[in-house]
């Protein structure tokens, strides 16, 4: 019995072997996300006027550039009205020329009326003229001049016409363009909603175009990590369906408003060159490199208790003997480790591992070896 209590005794207090920290160099921190392949323009596109689909020029996954033709409506009642008010543009300039013509000869009548009444008014006193004939020939000089100003008149009127004919005609041949989509910006067909022969209303999703160099990553971070993010750091992007790729990105957005529910802050980061084909929603993992360390001493967080997020406690192995106490941490790297930012004791080293048996002041013997 005194054999087996002496070897227990010593079981207990021998010294305890635990791994400890070691000092790196070089530490890159790095934040964890999960998201999807997203595009920053996405848009859905139809016409501004209904109309049956005569023809679809593009199909799921082409290509089109700017202006290039999309789709088709029957336009021949439209180009009918077209033809309608370009005749009536050209009625309009034909009144036009009418009513000038007209004042030119209610000019001419003025004139002569003019000439008239200066003569008689002139011989008004003698045999020749009496005061009635140079009365009745200033009222024939005041009719001549309302004549001339009402031909005046109808020139305005024409051109006022004409002017409303043409703003006619422009409106009509608006709405003739309006009967071929075209593309509003170079991209990528996603989808086709309708097929040749549909009726469609006005504005009706016919495509859904995606511009092609607006694709990003859309990451969620948990906010407990994503504090040190910032715009155009450095992140790599792994797709679900090419795992064995990995594509250098930057960030480009980070989320004003986070997830209530899920807490986490949504952050875009931009490939620097994208795999040639990419599938909108994919799964995609990011890891966004938020600071590079050169020397750090990490702690797993397994080794830490009483962690709040800033501070906790760790054992130190010091003059040979163990002892709790309390330090404060920096950055939190992908694989669950704590930057030491607190000083510590001279001569001790951190426990990274937790060893059955640890306890205050017990004789410990620290290793940079695996922890058992």
């Amino acid at each position: 019995m005194g054999l087996g209590t002496a070897g227990y005794l010593l079981f207990q207090y021998r010294p305890l072997a635990v791994p400890v920290v070691a000092k790196e160099e070089n530490v890159e921190i790095r934040v964890f996300g999960l998201g999807t392949v997203e595009a920053r323009i996405l848009s859905d596109v139809g016409f501004k006027v209904s109309g049956a689909l005569m023809d679809l020029e593009v199909d799921h996954g082409d290509q089109v550039s700017r202006s290039d033709v999309l789709a088709l409506l029957d336009s021949n009642e439209q180009e009918a009205r077209v033809r309608r008010a370009e005749a009536a543009a050209l009625a309009g300039a034909a009144n036009i020329r009418k009513a000038e013509a007209n004042v030119q000869r209610a000019r001419a009548v003025l004139e002569q009326a003019k000439e008239a009444n200066r003569r008689k008014k002139s011989l008004v006193g003698t045999n020749v003229v009496s005061q009635q004939q140079a009365d009745e020939a200033q009222r024939d000089e005041d009719v001549s001049s309302a004549d001339h100003s009402v031909a005046l008149s109808e020139v305005d009127v024409a051109k006022a016409q004409w002017a409303d004919a043409r703003a006619a005609l422009a409106y009509e041949k608006e709405l003739l363009k309006q009967h071929t989509l075209r593309a509003p910006f170079d991209a990528v067909v996603v989808k086709r909603h309708r097929e040749a022969g549909s009726v469609v209303r006005e504005g009706e999703t016919i495509f859904t175009l995606m511009a092609p160099e607006s694709v990003w990553t859309l990451a969620y971070v948990d906010e407990a990590r994503a504090g040190t993010i910032q715009p155009g750091q450095p992140a790599e992007v792994r797709l679900r369906s090419l795992p064995h790729d990995v594509y250098q990105a930057k960030v480009a957005r980070i989320g004003i408003e986070s997830d209530r529910v899920n807490e986490e802050r949504k952050v875009w980061v931009k490939c620097e060159q994208c795999p040639p084909r990419v599938f909108l929603g994919e799964q995609a993992e990011v890891r966004i490199t938020v600071a590079r360390l050169d020397t750090a001493l990490m702690v797993p967080e397994a080794a830490v208790s009483r962690f709040d997020g800033h501070k906790g406690d760790v054992w130190l192995v010091r003059n040979g003997k163990l002892e709790r106490r309390e330090l404060v941490f920096g950055h939190r790297s992908e694989d669950a480790r704590l930057e030491v930012v607190s000083e510590l004791p001279e001569g001790a080293e951190i426990v990274s591992a937790l060893v059955p048996g640890m306890r205050d002041g017990r004789r410990a013997n620290g290793s940079r070896d695996e922890a058992p």
